[in-house]
């Protein structure tokens, strides 16, 4: 399946030396203080903001396997990646709260609405997971693309992919890592755009797509029965972990902390939420295309998972190819970058900060170097088993987030809107809600051997396990809360919507107009176009 030619690897050439002079230019600002290599100096505007948010968010493993999904069982997916309006809740509820707490990290932010418990345990367990999932399966979808569209053998892939990404981000910190970003965002929706267009050619326009494909392939909202997606589950389990995702987790808020202001992040995630619109479209969609041409004896799909690769071998031109492994490699760099800047904030800010409170700020800038170089090789020593991982596995890695990700958007929510919710409420959710799923997770890889009340438990869909724990986690922080001491009002000043003061009310009022309520209006009315049309009230 190597499609590549001379075009196509001058195309890349262009885009890797494109990417590494902004990575150079990043590098040689100013870098004296943590503010500045973590957080970008605080200084990045709207644009930037919003294109890195959507850069960091898209992996190469996510859109050859949106694709293959979607050739496999069709739009359903779409469910967990129609989710614009949860970036416009970050942009709208929780950036208010976090500019003006001016915290490095999320679990920073725990610490100062909670307790320093809450926050070593959140930063751990964030640490461990981002390790072990975000960076391995990075690594190994990138390697894959290499060696499916580009014949580069998979070790020499992965280490390609870690060394060039490492560098940039260890030498240029979150500058170099966002403003790549916005490039690699850009390259990436153009590259698929071209994908997708080309697949509608193709196969003569929307309504043959809707007709070869047929209705099934094309209904967001799979029967309540069905063993993996069914629609109650999807309608209520994606929401929570993109609470989650979108609005807590340190590896997208962090480019929403590094912008100049409040105004800033906000038009940051509503631009985000724009582009957030794109994936179902130039993702999805094609790998139903690709189910349809291959339905229509035009392609030869072997697998559903080479859908995409598939589609960019049998349609595009020499050339154009190149751009379109360009936007995969942006999407796996982009991503990688963000984990790895992620990891090195969290460890220094959050560990290394607490346990030496006083380290210069040229210290903490020299650790969070080394703590994005530990985390390089961790890829590196992780890629072995990655590559032996079968797909029942990877189906499971992909679920952590369903396991992992309820009570942290349980604890930041109730924070938020309730100041009756104390730091025991908080760490008893954390902690049980994270050993519920990790008991979950544990019980499913060895669900074989398990019977009776234990085998229902492991085998329960992962979508209705969701929604579960964030009910138990949400019951727990109640219960522990109420039945002790409340917190006092002076501990969390400004950290709730009941405890926030006036001037800070009427700065934050003062940092959006009519244009950002409008904007934002329009992506929820196109959401629900979209929920409408892809519904069985249309696709019959």
């Amino acid at each position: 399946m190597n499609a590549f030619q001379t075009l196509d690897w001058i195309v890349v050439g262009i885009y890797f030396l494109i990417v590494l002079g902004i990575a150079w230019w990043g590098m040689r600002q100013r870098q004296d203080s943590s503010a500045d290599y973590f957080l970008a100096g605080r200084h990045v505007g709207w644009f930037v903001v919003g294109a890195s948010i959507f850069a960091s968010n898209i992996g190469a493993e996510h859109i050859v396997g949106l694709a293959g999904t979607a050739a496999k069982t069709g739009v359903a997916m779409g469910m967990y990646e129609l989710h614009s309006w949860l970036v416009l809740v970050l942009g709208w509820v929780f950036v208010p709260f976090y500019m003006r707490s001016r915290v490095f990290t999320m679990p920073e932010f725990l610490e100062k609405r909670y307790s320093s418990t809450a926050r070593w345990f959140l930063s751990l367990t964030a640490l461990i997971s981002y390790v072990l999932t975000k960076v391995a399966v990075n690594v190994y979808a990138g390697a894959v693309v290499f060696q499916v569209l580009m014949g580069i053998d998979f070790w020499t892939g992965a280490l390609i992919i870690l060394a060039l990404t490492g560098i940039y981000t260890v030498l240029g910190g979150l500058r170099a890592v966002v403003y790549t970003e916005a490039l690699q965002a850009i390259v990436l929706i153009g590259g698929s755009a071209v994908v997708a267009i080309a697949g509608l050619i193709k196969l003569g326009g929307w309504s043959n797509l809707v007709s070869l494909a047929g209705s099934d392939h094309l209904n967001l909202f799979l029967p309540a029965n069905h063993p993996e997606f069914p629609w109650p589950g999807m309608v209520l389990a994606p929401p929570i972990v993109g609470l989650w995702y979108w609005c807590t987790d340190q590896y997208i808020v962090q480019r929403a902390l590094a912008a100049k202001n409040e105004t800033q992040a906000r038009r940051g995630s509503i631009f985000a939420s724009y582009l957030k619109l794109s994936p179902f479209f130039i993702f999805i969609l094609p790998g139903v295309m690709a189910y349809a041409l291959a339905k229509s004896g035009q392609i030869s799909l072997d697998r559903a998972d080479m859908a995409f690769p598939v589609m960019v071998r049998a349609l595009l031109p020499i050339g154009l190819r190149g751009l379109v492994v360009g936007g995969l490699l942006a999407a796996l760099m982009s991503s990688l970058a963000a984990v790895f800047n992620s990891c090195s904030t969290l460890f220094t800010m959050d560990i290394y900060k607490k346990i030496k409170p006083e380290s210069s700020e040229k210290k903490l800038v020299r650790v969070g170097r080394i703590a994005t170089g530990v985390v390089v090789l961790t890829g590196v020593l992780w890629i072995p088993l990655m590559k032996n991982i079968s797909s029942e596995l990877y189906h499971y890695l992909q679920s952590v987030q369903a396991y992992l990700g309820p009570p942290i958007a349980a604890v930041f929510l109730l924070g938020v809107f309730w100041k009756r919710i104390n730091a025991k409420g908080a760490v008893t959710a954390l902690v049980g809600g994270f050993g519920l799923g990790m008991i979950r997770l544990a019980a499913e890889l060895n669900k074989g051997n398990l019977s009776g009340w234990l085998h229902q438990f492991a085998t329960v869909n992962f979508l209705y396990f969701c929604v579960a724990l964030f009910l138990v986690s949400i019951g727990a922080m109640i219960v522990v809360s109420l039945l002790t001491p409340a917190p006092s009002a002076q501990s969390i000043e400004g950290l709730t919507y009941a405890t926030t003061v006036a001037a800070d009310r009427a700065k934050s009022r003062a940092s959006w107009n009519f244009l950002d309520v409008l904007l934002s209006l329009i992506v929820v009315v196109v959401l629900v176009f979209v929920f409408l049309y892809f519904s069985p009230l249309f696709m019959k």
